[in-house]
């Protein structure tokens, strides 16, 4: 048996654990030796071994469950395409279905449906995600498609000619769909320049400028071993799957003979103002929605864990505030309630509302003095306790399939560069207080913010008024 190149320390439940992986940095590690991050008294575990070329497999054994979850990810989202790529992350992430050296497209699909397993990928601003689900007994074959279709694509001319007219129909549906529009219109009017503030699918106009060679060019030069995370979770050995993800890397000579560290998580700083703009898209649509943006705060900050508390608090559930004096005691409107999004470099939190056109403005009124009230006077020590015990539920709930675990490792490892035990990050949440929160409120909904409008409105509208 080989030593695990780690030390194990003992947490609260019982369990015990290595160190993070923000404390196992590739250059603590040797390519080819397993590292364990976590283990449990059920017997499961967390390793870690990095390939050689950079390429990093992660996984975590759940012995009690009879599935597998396996995922490659890639750290390449909407924001690092430049103006005239906009949307060849999303585009690319359709191709690499369309037929490998080994499988025609029909073949993909096939492999997975046959054995009654989940197959899918989604792109988003930051990287890329190609997964499936399986029996555990089937995992040797959802590796081999899944590495099969990341790593050898043709990316053929006649592929990108076809699946151009499916993306094009995408983006009609999104755009037919204000509540994805009036997210979009906050994020290009808050975030203004910032390649963030695109969005993921392109512009029809970009979409129909993107050719066979840009799009081949941008596979080759982004999908290479020190920017993937190749992931796990289940009834898995982590000694097969790095087995078998090794032959699959090497069969398509992807990866190196020689160590290379692997891409770091993307640290950036690019702060943002909340400005009060007003935008209005005019639709004939029989509701009004509504979104309210300001600035929020990346996701490396250490006050991410009041952030989400304070959240919760604001519209995170039928208790928060918001649902209970927007729909509750008034009924202005269906749905309402807040968010908190967060990237390397920024984040944006905000208020979105539907509601009937002739409430907008009553609506808008009670979100604006919602957010002038919990950043002059903070939270109560029962909303504070309600909130902590949302996020620690959601937290724990939202891990319950295999699914869940695979991509809390693929994240944890490719934008955060850490991976801290759940019971670490319950501590954490439990740990928050009220001071705490009553400071980020300050900071965050101090200011004026953003609007962004869908609806039967004209840019004569007087939205203005509403936000004093």
């Amino acid at each position: 048996m080989k030593k695990d190149n780690s030390s194990v320390r003992k947490n609260s439940s019982g369990m015990t654990a290595t160190a993070s992986l923000g404390q196992t940095l590739p250059l603590d590690q040797e390519p080819g030796a397993p590292t364990l991050l976590w283990r449990g008294t059920d017997g499961g575990e967390i390793r870690r071994t990095i390939l050689p070329g950079g390429l990093r497999v992660i996984t975590e054994s759940v012995p009690t469950v009879r599935s597998a979850a396996f995922g490659i990810w890639v750290g390449l989202g909407s924001r690092d395409e430049t103006p005239s790529l906009a949307g060849a992350t999303h585009y690319l992430e359709h191709l690499l279905f369309k037929g490998t050296k080994r499988r025609a497209a029909l073949d993909i699909s096939a492999a997975l449906d046959a054995v009654g397993g989940e197959m899918n990928a989604f792109t988003t601003k930051e990287y890329t995600c190609y997964y499936a689900r399986v029996l555990d007994s089937d995992l040797p074959l959802a590796i081999d498609v899944i590495c099969d279709v990341v790593t050898s694509s043709l990316i053929r001319a006649e592929d990108v000619d076809s699946e151009r007219d499916v993306i094009l129909e995408e983006i009609a549906m999104h755009e037919d769909d204000p509540t994805d529009t009036v997210h979009e219109t906050l994020a290009q009017t808050l975030l203004g320049d910032h390649s963030l503030g695109r969005p993921v699918l392109g512009t029809v106009a970009s979409i129909k400028g993107l050719n066979q060679a840009e799009i081949a060019q941008y596979y080759q030069s982004h999908y290479c071993p020190p920017s993937m995370v190749v992931t796990a979770a289940g009834n898995v050995d982590h000694a097969q799957v790095v087995k078998l993800v090794e032959a699959a890397f090497q069969t398509a000579h992807m990866l190196g003979k020689s160590a290379v560290a692997p891409a770091p998580p993307r640290i950036g700083s690019y702060p943002l103002h909340a400005d009060g703009q007003v935008a209005i898209v005019n639709r004939p649509t029989e509701q009004a929605n509504l979104v309210l943006g300001l600035p929020g705060m990346p996701r490396t900050d250490d006050r991410r864990f009041a952030l989400g508390v304070l959240n919760s608090v604001l519209g995170g559930g039928a208790s928060s505030r918001l649902f209970q004096e927007v729909r509750e005691k008034r009924g202005l409107a269906y749905a309402v309630g807040s968010f908190a999004t967060s990237y390397a470099d920024l984040g944006v939190v905000g208020i979105y509302a539907g509601c009937l056109p002739h409430k907008a403005h009553d609506v808008l009124q009670l979100c604006r003095a919602q957010l002038r009230n919990v950043a002059e006077k903070g939270i109560t020590a029962e909303e504070l306790t309600r909130g902590i015990g949302q996020q620690r539920g959601s937290l724990v709930l939202g891990l319950e399939d295999t699914g869940s675990r695979m991509s809390r490792l693929g994240k944890s490892e490719l934008v955060y560069g850490d991976l801290p035990s759940v019971d670490e990050l319950l501590d954490r949440i439990a740990a928050v207080t009220q001071d705490e929160v009553a400071e980020v409120a300050h900071e965050v909904f101090g200011a004026a913010p953003t609007l962004a409008v869908v609806g039967p409105f004209d840019d004569n509208h007087d939205f203005a008024a509403a936000l004093r």
